[in-house]
């Protein structure tokens, strides 16, 4: 092998790295999109979780105090 079929080997391999190193970079940014799209749909349901936890209790309070007053009547 001479030098230049090496050389020539070196640049190829070289040339083939970096255009793996940006299909991965691609990647990498499609998959960080989706991983921030799921953060805020995790965000909202725990909000919504919260709402509607808080309501409950509400609902089981005012529901305890209505029964209190129907039994001192």
């Amino acid at each position: 092998m001479s030098v230049t079929d090496r050389v020539w080997g070196a640049l190829t391999s070289m040339i083939k790295l970096e255009d793996k190193v940006s299909r991965q970079a691609e990647a990498l940014k499609a998959q960080q999109t989706k991983i921030e799209d799921l953060t805020s749909r995790v965000i909202r349901l725990e909000a919504q979780l919260e709402l509607l936890t808080g309501a409950a209790l509400v609902r089981r309070l005012k529901g305890a105090t209505e029964a209190r007053a129907l039994r001192v009547r």
